[in-house]
């Protein structure tokens, strides 16, 4: 039954996703670097926000997996930070469908979490996650993930 959902939601998700490219990180009207954080903890999406706007980021969040979504395909994001516990639609799934389709592919994911065990890494490896980074992140830690896979980014710092 949840296999069918999946197919079909996956269905969905790739009529919703062909809008765009997947590689289209920066909009034409602005340099910006297009950041996607999706987590149901509002304070950790107010804190990573808070965070990349301050270097630069144009920010775009989502609480779960649905919402993220029609947000990517809107916004072409250029790198996402994805939580792995989430209602609905976790972080493992929500980048099983991100990376299955072929508009957003190449896209990095960042799986989040607050467990730092090997089983969390392993399956994120498996779904398609780029990196992982543990809950509670630094200000450093998230800046790295994101110069370690978008060529070009450099952080504008605050004078």
């Amino acid at each position: 039954m949840l296999a069918l959902e999946y197919q079909g939601f996956q269905a969905q998700t790739d009529n919703l996703f062909r809008k765009g490219d997947g590689r289209a990180f920066m909009d034409q009207h602005s340099s910006a670097l297009k950041v996607m954080v999706i987590d149901d903890s509002k304070t950790i999406r107010r804190t990573a926000e808070t965070l990349l706007k301050n270097v630069g980021c144009e920010v775009i969040t989502a609480i779960d997996g649905f919402d993220a979504l029609a947000k990517i395909a809107d916004n072409h994001p250029g790198i996402i930070f994805v939580d792995i516990m989430m209602p609905r639609l976790d972080g493992y799934q929500t980048c099983a469908l991100i990376k299955n389709n072929s508009a957003f592919k190449s896209t990095p994911v960042i799986m989040l979490s607050s467990k730092d065990g090997l089983f969390d890494k392993a399956k994120g490896r498996i779904v398609g996650s780029d990196q992982f980074l543990t809950k509670p992140f630094s200000k450093e830690e998230l800046l790295s993930a994101i110069q370690a896979h978008v060529p070009g980014f450099a952080a504008v710092l605050p004078q």
